[in-house]
């Protein structure tokens, strides 16, 4: 397996109750996005064959059992590690609490704390360990079904994955993206495939900022910290797992008491600007 420990090139069932809110947008004040706090997220199994065994489970957006692209949160026991496996579809892992090693069955253990990014090949033979007592990571895959496999139907698909530890991101300012105003906002570019990209995006402590986005997918996963959603006369405070989304251009105001990571997909250019 290939482990990236630099990335310095710019590319980047289960049921929820979604609350539809006014964003505070200047395109129009019809626009809304829609929030779903952690609280809200109902859990199941991520490989129901194997029940209790299994890590737990929730789709964030899409259905990991059908045919379109999803994005879930997925929780690990301590001490967990799953048996050698495939799976039928490529994906992306971020760590959002504890330590995870994910790698080709006999790697030795790099283990990757919050922040940190990986990607799973379809077909590639590997296990997922989990070592804190905590953990809990975001995985998005660009269509489904979502599927566990033996070793045994391993195959190569061409892609190779990537390790990406937390301290080894690469990040961008204003200085060096003209995506971001403000001291102290800070952009990792994790992939990118087509018009679609995802990044992170990193906030600091007492912030207040507008988040604009002008495409037609827009989806943010809160991975660490406490981000406030600022709407007329209220606020929603969102917790690491807690997941926004926008099918339209928009502008959303946030604001923060310590420092933040966000995880944001878009099919067009954003702007993190703050006040």
């Amino acid at each position: 397996m290939v482990k990236l420990n630099t990335l310095n090139s710019l590319l980047a069932g289960t049921l929820f109750i979604p609350v539809a809110v006014l964003a505070t947008d200047a395109h129009t004040t019809a626009n809304k996005i829609k929030v779903v706090s952690t609280e809200q997220i109902e859990w199941g199994y991520l490989n129901p064959a194997r029940g209790d065994k299994s890590p737990r489970a929730a789709n964030l957006w899409g259905d990991r059992t059908g045919s379109g692209a999803t994005g879930m949160l997925v929780r690990f026991e301590p001490g967990f590690s799953s048996p050698p496996h495939i799976h039928n579809v490529s994906y992306r892992g971020i760590v959002i609490e504890g330590s995870l090693h994910n790698d080709d069955p006999t790697a030795k253990a790099m283990w990757m704390p919050s922040g940190s990014f990986w990607t799973q090949p379809a077909g590639e033979d590997h296990i997922t360990s989990a070592n804190a007592p905590a953990n809990m990571i975001y995985l998005e895959i660009d269509s489904g079904p979502y599927l566990v496999k033996p070793s045994a139907q391993q195959f190569d698909n061409g892609e190779r994955p990537v390790n990406l530890h937390y301290s080894n991101l690469t990040w961008l300012d204003q200085s060096t993206s003209t995506q971001l105003v403000g001291n102290g906002i800070e952009m990792a570019n994790l992939w990118q495939k087509d018009s679609l990209s995802g990044v992170l995006l990193r906030l600091p402590a007492n912030i207040k900022m507008t988040l604009s986005s002008e495409g037609t997918e827009f989806k943010a996963v809160m991975i660490q910290g406490q981000l406030n959603f600022e709407r007329e006369n209220a606020r929603q405070m969102l917790h690491a797992g807690s997941f926004v989304t926008a099918h339209q251009p928009v502008d959303m105001s946030f604001s923060a008491d310590q420092q933040v990571l966000l995880y944001v997909r878009t099919n067009a250019a954003f702007k993190a600007m703050a006040e």
